[in-house]
């Protein structure tokens, strides 16, 4: 598998952050520090806030030490960007779900801040090599490494900004828990979602209908024999199980839904005979 295959089966802020490598002009020593990194010369990467520290084995008998870091934003820019992407719900449930929203960037420029580096110089990083140069080969087989690690979880890019993933999704579910609370409990109104207020009901008063409404007009009819289950298609819950006999687990639990389904509407319509009678 050649470089630009790899590259394509990585995430997209992966290849992002390996773009900062693929403009450096010294190619030769781009290609050598790749190979360290495919060799296995990185012994160890470990984080120390927000500061990036690994041990690279070179030509000599002691690996040697490897140190890159970018500039992490303030307690009140994460604050802002944090509050930003409470905002938008698709943007919560990605990175709840541990996945990189594809415009996430949004809520960076927003604030006047850029999620990724613009270029080497902005990643401040050294090696105790003898190479002056900067990347060396060292340094640059630590940036191919984080590079998989970006793949493998998306919140390594936000910890070289100074927030780890336990700190985010803490504030992300905090504020978007709070965003779905009732505000004013005193007057029996619910609270609305910034973004989705279709989302936030009222369970207990859901089917309630306060206003006079003439006799005439309702009519009570059977519901429609097309549920959910019919729109959303087939439940993907696995592959066939032997016990179930060539069923697969959500054909059971469609089945089962169904049933509960037709039993609810039957009830509903026993209920709203039985009132319309009273």
């Amino acid at each position: 598998m050649n470089h630009a295959t790899l590259q394509a089966s990585r995430e997209w802020w992966s290849q992002k952050w390996l773009e900062l490598l693929d403009s450096y002009r010294f190619k030769k020593r781009l290609e050598r520090a790749r190979n360290y990194s495919r060799q296995g010369n990185v012994l160890n990467i470990e984080f120390k806030g927000a500061k990036v520290l690994a041990r690279v084995q070179g030509s000599e008998t002691q690996p040697y030490r490897v140190s890159l870091s970018i500039d992490h934003f303030t307690e009140e820019e994460w604050g802002y960007v944090i509050e930003n992407m409470s905002q938008r719900a698709i943007f919560a449930a990605k990175l709840l779900a541990g996945e990189m929203p594809q415009n996430i960037e949004e809520v960076f420029t927003a604030n006047g801040l850029s999620l990724f580096p613009f270029t080497l110089s902005d990643v401040h990083s050294k090696c105790s090599c003898p190479d002056k140069a900067n990347p060396c080969k060292h340094i640059g087989a630590v940036y191919y490494q984080l590079g998989d690690r970006f793949s493998e979880d998306p919140f390594v890019l936000f910890q070289l900004r100074g927030r780890t993933k336990e700190q985010i999704i803490s504030d992300l579910r905090q504020l978007r828990g709070a965003k779905v609370q009732v505000t004013a409990s005193e007057t029996g109104e619910i609270a609305q979602p910034r973004t989705h207020p279709q989302y936030c009901v009222n369970l207990s008063s859901f089917w309630q209908y306060n206003e006079p409404l003439d006799s005439s007009l309702v009519v009570i009819t059977p519901s429609s024999s097309e549920t959910v289950l019919d729109v959303l298609g087939a439940i993907p819950l696995g592959k066939t199980e032997e016990s179930l006999v060539g069923q697969t687990s959500g054909d059971v639990v469609t089945r089962c839904l169904g049933t509960v389904y037709q039993q609810v509407s039957q009830q509903a319509m026993l209920t709203a005979m039985n009132m319309g009678g009273g």
